[in-house]
């Protein structure tokens, strides 16, 4: 489902915002397979104290129905209540640590790539003089952007490490007028694409003049829900329009 029929970045547009895992780098399966390797041993554990027959996480389709497109912990919350397993705030956010951990690890050892795609797209913005950002709320995305080669592409890079001013239950809205305030350009006329849904809202929250959902597991119905002006799949279906003066 899409919320209109053309994809694209009017030319009012001065400056683009990009997500880093799911809309610049391809992180789902390392993401995958760091669940799984964190959540099957638990799972294990569960079922034997429970006396019941062990359901394992799927790296793939469980990743896609219930982590992707959202953050660590509200994407093992997904999971966990569909298992009907309950966990308190401390022991999700201990298992999220857990995958954080086992996630860099992989990384680390068979690097990370690019969206060929949002690399033409972050280029053709800049050819088009609009300027680039590229912001998350995890404490990793500046080493995954050095370790992908596209680091130098954006004007202003922000993720939970900058030592600026965050609020936990607003993380995403500061970093997002963070980054539009030191590009120099209102939210107004500032585009956001993501696919993190939280982020997605904090961006709806915050004013920013041009909302772009990015679907790659199934969130088409809910990006609209939380804010997006416009739902794609892969960032080539994008348009870019000469801005205005």
């Amino acid at each position: 489902m899409r919320t209109t029929a053309h994809e694209g970045v009017r030319g009012d547009i001065a400056a683009v915002i990009f997500g880093v895992d799911g809309v610049l780098l391809d992180t789902a399966r390392a993401s995958g397979t760091a669940w799984k390797a964190v959540l099957d041993p638990f799972l294990r554990s569960h079922a034997a104290v429970c006396e019941q027959e062990c359901r394992y996480f799927d790296a793939g389709t469980d990743y896609r129905r219930y982590m992707q497109g959202r953050t660590t912990i509200d994407g093992l919350r997904e999971y966990l209540t569909a298992c009907e397993i309950p966990l308190c705030f401390d022991a999700l956010r201990g298992l999220s640590s857990r995958h954080e951990e086992e996630f860099l690890t992989i990384v680390r050892r068979l690097g990370v790539r690019a969206f060929a795609s949002s690399v033409g797209v972050v280029h053709a913005a800049r050819l088009r003089g609009l300027r680039t950002a590229t912001v998350s709320a995890t404490r990793y995305a500046a080493e995954l952007l050095r370790r992908a080669g596209v680091a130098g592409l954006f004007d202003v890079r922000l993720d939970a490490l900058d030592p600026i001013e965050i609020r936990p239950a607003t993380a995403d809205l500061c970093l997002l007028r963070e980054a539009a305030r030191r590009m120099g350009t209102p939210p107004a006329r500032t585009a956001v694409i993501e696919e993190n849904l939280t982020a997605v809202r904090a961006a709806r929250r915050g004013g920013f003049g041009l909302i772009i959902g990015v679907d790659r597991g199934g969130r088409s119905l809910l990006l609209p829900e939380y804010g997006a002006h416009q739902v794609i799949t892969d960032l080539s279906e994008l348009m870019l329009e000469q801005p205005v003066a």
